[in-house]
This record gives C-alpha cells, sequence and structure tokens, in this order.
C-alpha cells in the first residue's frame, strides 16, 4: 500500500535518481543511514548475475562505497551501455562517494571561518585542500565516464535525460568548492541541466521522477550557484504546476517517488518565497 510521504519544512533539497535519493536540508551527501536510500534486494541465486553486479550491490549492502564506485567505474568501461539497475548502482555509488566528501568540506569550512589561532589556520586550510582534491579527482572521473562512454552510448531519451542531469551534478558540486572568479563548472553545469531539461519537456511525461529530479536540481543549482532566485521559483513552480495537472495520469510504480519530489519541490518553493519576501522588507 502506498503511503504519502510527509516531510518537516527544511531548506533546498536536491535529489538523485533512480533509485530515489534524496538529501534534505542544505545539499549534502547521503547519510548511509538514510532510509530514503533505498537498498537492493538480493536474488535466491546469483547463477545468471554478472559477478560485478553481485560484488556491487555487495558493496552497497555493507556501505563500502568507495569499493562499489570502483568496481562500477571499471563495469561501466567494459559494457558502456547500463540497464535502468546498472545505471542506478553507478550513480548511488558515486554519490555516496562524493557526498561524504562534500559533507567533509562544509565542515571543514565551517571551522575554516573560524577565529583560531594562526598555526591551526595552517592546518585547517591544508586539511581542506586535501578534501577538496579528493572530491575533484571523484567528480572528474564521473564526468569522464559520463562524456566518453555514458553519454555517446545511450540514445533512449529517458537514459539522455539521465546522464546529462548528473553531468550537471557533478559540474555543481565542482562549483560549490571553486573560487567565486571560476566560472567554468558553473557554465557546464548550466548546460548540462539545460541539455536534460528541453530533452525532459519533449520526451518524458510531467510526472515521470527523472523528469521532477531534473528540475528540483536544477532549480536549486539556479538558487545556490548562480544567485537566480527568480529562476529558480520559476523552474520549481512549473514543475510542480505540471505535475499536479497530469497526476491523474501518473504511473503506480512511479507514485512514491514523483510525490515526493513534488513534495521536495514545494517545500523550496515556500522556503525560497519567504527568503525573498523576508529580503524585499529589508529594502
Amino acid at each position: 500500500m502506498l503511503t504519502k510521504t510527509t516531510l518537516p519544512m527544511s531548506p533546498q533539497h536536491t535529489v538523485v535518481l533512480v533509485t530515489v535519493d534524496v538529501t534534505r536540508g542544505k545539499p549534502r551527501g547521503l547519510l548511509s543511514n538514510d532510509p530514503l536510500l533505498r537498498k537492493t534486494t538480493f536474488p535466491p541465486s546469483i547463477s545468471t548475475m554478472s559477478e560485478n553486479i553481485f560484488m556491487a550491490k555487495l558493496a552497497e549492502q555493507t556501505e563500502r562505497y568507495d569499493d562499489m564506485a570502483k568496481i562500477m567505474k571499471e563495469y561501466t568501461q567494459t559494457k558502456t551501455k547500463l540497464d535502468i539497475e546498472e545505471r542506478n548502482l553507478f550513480s548511488v555509488a558515486y554519490k555516496n562517494v562524493v557526498g561524504a566528501r562534500r559533507s567533509s568540506w562544509r565542515v571543514i569550512s565551517s571551522e575554516d571561518s573560524k577565529e583560531v589561532p594562526e598555526k591551526n589556520k595552517t592546518i585547517i586550510k591544508d586539511y581542506k585542500e586535501n578534501i577538496e582534491k579528493e572530491l575533484k579527482t571523484i567528480c572528474q572521473e564521473v564526468l569522464d565516464l559520463l562524456d566518453k562512454t555514458l553519454i555517446p552510448s545511450d540514445d533512449v531519451a529517458e537514459s539522455k535525460v539521465f546522464y546529462h542531469k548528473m553531468k550537471g551534478d557533478y559540474h555543481r558540486y565542482l562549483a560549490e568548492v571553486a573560487l567565486p572568479d571560476e566560472v567554468e563548472n558553473r557554465t557546464n553545469s548550466e548546460a548540462a541541466y539545460k541539455a536534460a531539461y528541453d530533452i525532459s519537456e519533449k520526451e518524458l511525461p510531467s510526472t515521470h521522477p527523472i523528469r521532477l529530479g531534473l528540475a528540483l536540481n536544477y532549480s536549486v543549482f539556479q538558487y545556490e550557484i548562480c544567485n537566480n532566485k527568480e529562476g529558480a521559483c520559476f523552474l520549481a513552480k512549473k514543475a510542480f504546476d505540471d505535475a499536479i495537472a497530469e497526476l491523474d495520469n501518473l504511473q503506480e510504480e512511479n507514485y512514491k517517488d514523483s510525490t515526493l519530489i513534488m513534495q521536495l519541490l514545494r517545500d523550496n518553493l515556500t522556503l525560497w518565497t519567504a527568503d525573498n519576501e523576508a529580503e524585499d522588507g529589508d529594502e
């Protein structure tokens, strides 16, 4: 039986599909115990399964996401075109790997802003640079796999939206740690999100969870990276309104995922609208 999930009010949310792994609050890495990160269940027999895919699932079950990412990287380079399950394993692996570094970077950045002795500042600075280096390496690894293997090898609309959205996400993660005058990743993220958005508007139903997840992440990118509050609200509102209009046609297997993302879109809209009104009041 499907039940509606009610979430508390919180800052902007981001999502990665599919399996839906939702980040709540100011964008952070998925926690290993996040109830929204769906675990893959084991089949009764592995005789017909790829050994690599079984190992990736085993790594997921044991929360060894670095191992999982390594396995899926090698698998992707061999197979090139992934089915939905394989695509999800690839996405979940790297989302957790990069998510841990993003979370660490935010913590160390908050320490960096505190008043501490000069000696400690140097230690914090060096540690932060090491985290940034790891994050950049992971993001570049994903972007290379997307650009050289996954995007060129798959012409299915759903896959194209999924991969271009993922490309936008990983350029966004790089933009988060970039200096203010470093705009290359912001530009690349915008282009990837736009490519995914154009395809999704033409090829996917407005209630499709990948289309909704794209709108969610694209709007967060506009709000946080581009400081385009009006554009962020427009994207979120349009996606929500379009999905509401077609809610009666929502496929049952997508109901839980789609309605959850719609709620996140609405939460963001509420928060952003309140922020904009508060700023207008200050003026």
